[in-house]
């Protein structure tokens, strides 16, 4: 009885309920797009991270994980880390933003990092030929519709392309080191080093040796394996709270939506309400089917909202794959889903209870 009244009254005015649904799958469809694209940015940072091949990473004093613009001594890498005992490579980076906080370039001593890593795998063309060469990955080449031979103009320099590489390893754009440190002012500076080492299952007792030496007490040492797994969206404060703030926009537009929608049924509805409460009708009853129109309204937008998420998707990897590298999060879809329900549910609350406490009599002469 009440699943029919509901279907009858979403039915007979099709506008408002399609209305209602977009309006409420939009919020679906932000906090889905904000989940998939912070979780895809972590897993492409693991994964370009895992591509280097090293066991061991330093980054400079007083730097946090994911943080930037700290740099230390080149000279650490052959002077002082090359000579460790079980380090058989160790190679430094040079980091920098070149769009936003999503999308860096690094500064890299090619050969080294080939040794390293295997080398990148090359789309077309191949490694730098001059000091104003740059690498860049198939993601940014697409995205930039870059070809090799070409020029791209970054951090206020001409790069010429050399190569497209298969992305996954250490950076989306690659340039020489000692061009990078010139271009930003950072000669002899480095902001991240890597070692791989000549037995790999002594990585933990290797980090513990390391941080015991006096000469690197404040540098944060981390083994790959810990790195890549401290990679995740409860280690950004900002992200985290950013987050929980898309999620609250997410429960007021559901509940300012479906409270203004369920008013105006109420309003339109006054002599229905009347005539179900004359024939009997409680008023848990007449609350019910406001409570249950909502939650139907409810379940069609978180429906649209993830439908709209891969529309997202799909536009996002086809216009920027390599500044927002956003993957599909099945596991918020119930919590998406949930989040927007309880919004509806509390929206139709106030509408409900003013229906239920109409007086019958009142609402039969209404016109």
């Amino acid at each position: 009885m009440t699943g029919k009244l509901v279907f009858e009254n979403l039915k007979h005015r099709p506008m408002r309920t399609l209305l209602s649904i977009l309006l409420i799958g939009v919020p679906v469809t932000l906090i889905l797009c904000l989940v998939g694209i912070s979780h895809g940015f972590i897993e492409d940072s693991q994964r370009r991270a895992r591509g280097v091949g090293a066991d061991i990473v330093i980054r400079p004093k007083g730097s946090a994980l994911l943080t930037l613009g700290y740099s230390m001594p080149q000279e650490l890498v052959a002077g002082f880390f090359a000579k460790q005992p079980n380090v058989q490579i160790a190679t430094g980076v040079l980091n920098a933003t070149v769009e936003g906080v999503t999308l860096g370039m690094t500064g890299v001593d090619l050969p080294v990092l080939d040794r390293m890593s295997g080398g990148f795998v090359y789309k077309d063309g191949g490694p730098f030929q001059g000091a104003d060469d740059v690498i860049v990955d198939d993601y940014y080449a697409s995205q930039k519709n870059l070809r090799v031979g070409g020029h791209l103009k970054l951090l206020n320099h001409d790069w010429r392309i050399s190569g497209i590489m298969e992305s996954g390893k250490l950076t989306r754009i690659a340039v020489p080191l000692t061009t990078m440190q010139d271009v930003t002012e950072n000669r002899g500076k480095i902001s991240q080093i890597y070692l791989k080492l000549d037995h790999p299952q002594d990585t933990k007792a290797e980090v513990e040796r390391l941080k015991g030496l006096p000469a690197l007490e404040d540098y944060p040492i981390y083994a790959m394996e810990d790195f890549t797994s401290a990679l995740n969206v409860n280690n950004v404060p900002a992200l985290k709270a950013f987050t929980i703030v898309i999620i609250g926009i997410g429960v007021v537009i559901g509940f300012a939506v479906v409270c203004l929608s369920m008013y105006m049924a109420v309003l339109q509805r006054t002599r229905e309400i009347g005539i179900l409460k004359s024939l009997g009708g409680s008023k848990a009853f007449i609350l019910g089917i406001i409570l249950v129109e909502a939650m139907m309204l409810g379940i069609g937008g978180s429906i649209l909202g993830i439908i709209m998420s891969y529309g997202a998707y799909w536009l996002i990897h086809t216009l920027v794959p390599a500044s927002f590298p956003m993957i599909i999060v099945y596991e918020w879809w119930p919590i998406a889903a949930g989040i927007t329900l309880i919004g509806t549910e509390l929206g139709a609350l106030y509408p409900g209870l003013t229906a239920a406490a109409h007086d019958p009599i009142e609402a039969l002469a209404y016109e």
